[in-house]
């Protein structure tokens, strides 16, 4: 279940743009009023954090603030960017891009990148698996399946942390990362697997980000470009950023403001991808100007699911529980959340089932019921309790809904219909849209009654029945509706990645979870050893493992069951223990030595213009840069290369062509060695500006345009020791 509010399947688009601003709470009014400088939103769970983005860009674009084309909207996932297109266009904000980070990076990089580099861009490739296999094989280092996955991980972690293979096993070290084998041979494979990509002309995901960026770094025209077409940026999930998408943004932004981001730290639980809420918590500090605004007013969950959310995190310690958020529901009171320990996992499992039966009978609706566990390695026992008791139920995380073959092949089915209905002998007796449908579908294995059990032919039915369903609610919205416009939405859900609900109870983990929401959520397998998982041994992955049960918590609208088994297997002894996590919170476990909300009061800090912020002491003025100007002849500089020189092209030069040259030769070294462009390690210009200079020490390299931190620790020592006359091997040469 998708999360969003309870309103109609297909509302009007508001009249006005004051009428996009209905319905919405102080806080969220002023996020979609405060259309210009930055805007930081802490947002916790369920305070309708899409619904205050969605209707900002709609008031903008509605109001005649915001030109559709000048905005970017960003997100994570192809869910959350298809939700928030539907949404926009719901709210008659047509054109605006909502795309995840690679989806926005690879288009530009695919139109750019005959200009910036010439020719095609290399092939994608969506998954390293094999990729991954044969470079393994090339190092003759024998993984399994599950050795394969790691060591992909591993992979994409380093890339989007610009962690090259040589640093690999020091970056892994310092962020405390659990590394699956000797870190030397994760090494080995990773340059194994970007030697392999460049023979055979492909990038990864990964690559799409990091080409761009330095397409982005290197030419000063491509990136005027795209910011003279993106104005203004929204950012959604920000916790969840990485250094390289952060980059990528930076890079985007240039010298504007016009960003507004919003997350939450407390549901920061994807680190081991390289994620990192800093960039969130630092924001007031990188724009001290920014308007922040806190929502804390929950309209998801009853007063006694958010008062165990609270809980939670009132015993969380670390930098995100310094700035978590004290929820408030804006619910009628609920039953209380329910626990339970049972002697097994297999019992675990048939009594979460029994009770899903015992709901089912109540009248609720199982696409309205989720079974959340910590690891995909505890499906298995759920799915056979289920399918012991005839409940169904889908897997979360599975192919996208208008991308399984049954689906793409019906809307098919649908559309030739729609074409040429007239002479279909299946249509005849039809005397409505959906009994259409269900003649159309009948004819690709739609039946009216379910097929008896579970696998592939009950999945590809309740895929099926999905569509039915949802022609019967558009003709109830629509009662006028054809077959064709049938397909036609049909059509822009396929784009928008706007699926109909399957009809089944939801299991999915903790981490496939995140943005979902349900009547009722059973929390499953909340033991020690699990919750927190047992190889979480630093403060800060077991504070990511609290962050993550919260995230589970914070799933459930009404209802919340909490189990945990005390033995893995029938027989086994009973030593497990419920979870730390819940002492003083379960009945019976003591008293929470919880803290008071540290930033937890919801409200506004209005952004600056050379005054005070709201409330608070005198903000400080942002550095204003002083004109960059040519050293030979004093001439405002304005072209991004002459300024990396500090002076004008065609200005009297007295570069060091030998050490210019030693400089490029130990360039290209790097550059093969981080399986990256030439001008990602440092541009032409930059080795110019390096050669004039003939920097003596780090402080005189690190003001020349182009360095940089990063680059300033990676390469610097290298390079002084080059512009010294120094011999450091990789392909420079003594004079």
């Amino acid at each position: 279940m998708t999360a969003a509010t309870h309103s109609p399947l297909f509302p009007q688009a508001p009249d006005s743009a004051d009428a996009v601003l209905d319905g919405l709470d102080p806080e969220q009014r002023e996020v979609a009023t405060a259309l210009r400088g930055p805007v930081c939103v802490l947002a916790g769970a369920g305070t309708g954090k899409t619904r205050a983005i969605t209707r900002r860009i709609a008031y903008g674009v509605r109001a005649g603030i915001l030109h559709p084309s000048s905005v970017l909207a960003v997100t994570f996932t192809n869910r959350a960017a298809g939700e928030m297109r539907g949404r926009l266009r719901q709210l008659g904000a047509q054109g605006v891009q909502a795309r995840t980070f690679h989806s926005a990076a690879l288009r530009q990089l695919q139109y750019f990148w005959p200009k910036a580099i010439g020719g095609s861009l290399p092939r994608l490739v969506d998954r390293k698996f094999q990729l991954v296999s044969d470079a393994a094989a090339a190092c003759r280092i024998r993984l399994d399946r599950g050795e394969l996955r790691d060591a992909i991980a591993e992979i994409e972690w380093s890339k989007v942390t610009q962690t090259v293979p040589a640093d690999y096993a020091l970056a892994a070290a310092k962020a405390g990362r659990e590394i699956p084998r000797d870190p030397a041979e994760i090494a080995q494979l990773y340059a194994a697997y970007e030697d392999l990509k460049r023979e055979r002309a492909v990038i990864d995901f990964e690559d799409v980000l990091l080409l761009t960026v330095a397409v982005l770094q290197d030419r000063h025209d491509i990136a005027e470009q795209v910011r003279a077409q993106y104005q203004h940026f929204v950012v959604d999930e920000y916790q969840d950023v990485s250094p390289l998408q952060q980059r990528l943004l930076e890079l985007w932004l240039g010298d504007r403001d016009n960003l507004c981001v919003v997350g939450d730290a407390s549901q920061t639980i994807y680190s081991f991808t390289g994620a990192t809420p800093d960039h969130l918590l630092d924001f007031r500090t990188r724009h001290p100007g920014a308007t922040v605004v806190k929502l804390v007013r929950d309209y998801r969950s009853t007063p006694q699911v958010v008062h165990l959310a609270n809980g939670l995190l009132s015993q969380a310690r670390g930098r995100a529980a310094d700035h978590r958020l004290e929820l408030i529901s804006q619910r009628e009171p609920g039953p209380e959340p329910g626990y339970a320990d049972y002697t097994d996992e297999p019992a675990e499992a048939e009594g979460a089932a029994r009770r899903i039966r015992d709901l089912l009978g109540a009248g609720v609706p199982a696409a309205e019921i989720a079974i959340l566990f910590r690891t995909n390695a505890q499906s298995e026992t759920y799915e056979q309790a289920l399918a012991d008791l005839g409940i169904p139920y889908q897997l979360r995380g599975a192919e996208r809904f208008f991308d399984r073959p049954e689906v793409r092949k019906a809307i098919a089915a649908l559309r030739a219909a729609a074409r040429f209905g007239g002479n279909d002998t299946l249509l005849e007796d039809t005397v409505d849209l959906p009994s259409q449908v269900r003649a159309v579908l009948s004819g690709e294995g739609w039946t009216a009654q379910p097929p008896a059990g579970s696998g592939a032919v009950r999945e590809r039915w309740e895929s099926l029945a999905a569509l039915v369903n949802l022609a019967q609610d558009f003709t109830a919205a629509q009662p006028g509706a054809t077959l064709a416009d049938l397909v036609a939405e049909l059509d822009e859900r396929a784009n928008a990645q706007h699926a109909p609900t399957v009809q089944g109870v939801t299991l999915a983990s903790l981490h496939s979870a995140k943005g979902l929401e349900w009547d009722v959520v059973f929390l499953v397998g909340v033991a020690e050893g699990m919750m927190p998982i047992s190889y979480a041994k630093t403060d800060e992955q077991i504070e990511e493992e609290r962050r993550l049960l919260y995230v589970g918590v914070t799933r459930a609208r009404e209802r919340l069951h909490v189990s945990w088994a005390l033995s893995r297997s029938p027989g086994g002894r009973a030593s497990r223990r419920p979870s730390r996590f819940l002492d003083g919170l379960r009945p019976g476990s003591g008293t929470a030595a919880g803290r008071g909300a540290a930033g937890g009061a919801g409200g506004i800090e209005r952004g600056f213009s050379g005054a005070a912020a709201v409330g608070g002491p005198a903000a400080p003025r942002r550095t204003q840069r002083s004109p960059a100007r040519c050293r030979v002849c004093g001439r405002t500089l304005t072209d991004a290369g002459e300024m990396k020189l500090m002076r004008c092209e065609d200005c009297p030069t007295d570069m060091d062509e030998g050490l210019y040259e030693r400089l490029r030769d130990w360039r290209a070294v790097q550059a093969q060695r981080a399986g990256q462009p030439a001008f990602c390690v440092f541009t032409d210009k930059t080795l110019m500006a390096i050669a004039e200079t003939v920097p003596e020490e780090e402080g005189e390299l690190a003001r020349i345009p182009g360095v940089g931190v990063r680059k300033l620790n990676r390469y610097g020592a290298e390079v002084l020791a080059i512009c010294a006359g120094h011999d450091v091997g990789g392909g420079d040469e003594k004079e």
